[in-house]
């Protein structure tokens, strides 16, 4: 058990809790993707099955492992053909967006109703303190993480979803250019893993402005109840 907490950077006890709204969190990014896509004319996605929100679809054990071990991680991309949609910069930007935009929302939701069970007493009122606890852990975890995808993804590396839209919204002359750097993007995230003072200045920071995120809006649900 001391090897194993040693190794994740989640505690042990709280493992299943990470692991069911990583689940979750991720088959809603990457259905959104897919779901966006298709409504746009680009069947790609629907042909390999995708535009589901059945969780084996989308996983991906190695990306779950290195989230949990590593602090980020990702699921299956969603294979997206730009050239079938009518306007394939603009759509290309809102199904990119639509996987971050998806977390945002599960998170604000996520946190709506949490906020809703303790302003109405409902937490109070289970007589089960382990039950109590399991609630408050899920909630407080499911609206910390989707908002540190939400953010995460946003970041302008490939191949996050932040830097498909920034090569949707840049001039075709710089594209080219994008393109070239896109081959180092697997050593950089390498870097970003293994060196902690890297880590220090990247992840670090994205998970302090998702519990920025999480406290402000818990704080503004509960002022309104």
């Amino acid at each position: 058990m001391d090897f194993l907490n040693k190794i994740l950077s989640v505690p042990l006890e709280q493992l299943p809790f990470y692991l069911i709204v990583l689940v979750i969190a991720f088959t809603v990014h990457e259905f959104s993707h897919a779901y966006f896509a298709y409504k746009f004319g680009d069947p790609t996605a629907k042909l390999m099955g995708r535009v589901t929100l059945n969780p084996a679809v989308h996983f991906d054990l190695l990306g779950i492992i290195l989230l949990l071990i590593a602090g980020f991680g990702w699921a299956r991309p969603v294979p997206v053909n730009r050239d079938n949609f009518k306007s394939p910069r603009l759509m290309g930007v809102v199904v990119s967006a639509a996987g971050p935009l998806s977390n945002f929302f599960m998170a604000v939701l996520g946190t709506f109703v949490y906020a809703l069970l303790i302003s109405t007493g409902v937490l109070t009122s289970i007589s089960n303190a382990k039950v109590v606890e399991a609630i408050i852990i899920f909630f407080q975890l499911f609206g910390m993480m989707n908002f540190f995808l939400f953010l995460f993804n946003l970041i302008p590396l490939p191949p996050l979803d932040g830097y498909r839209i920034v090569e949707d919204l840049v001039p075709h002359r710089f594209r080219a250019k994008l393109q070239q750097f896109e081959q180092w993007s697997v050593f950089i995230f390498l870097l970003i893993l293994f060196i902690p003072v890297l880590r220090e200045h990247t992840i670090k920071p994205i998970y302090m402005m998702a519990y920025g995120l999480y406290y402000h809006f818990m704080n503004v649900f509960l002022h309104l109840m």
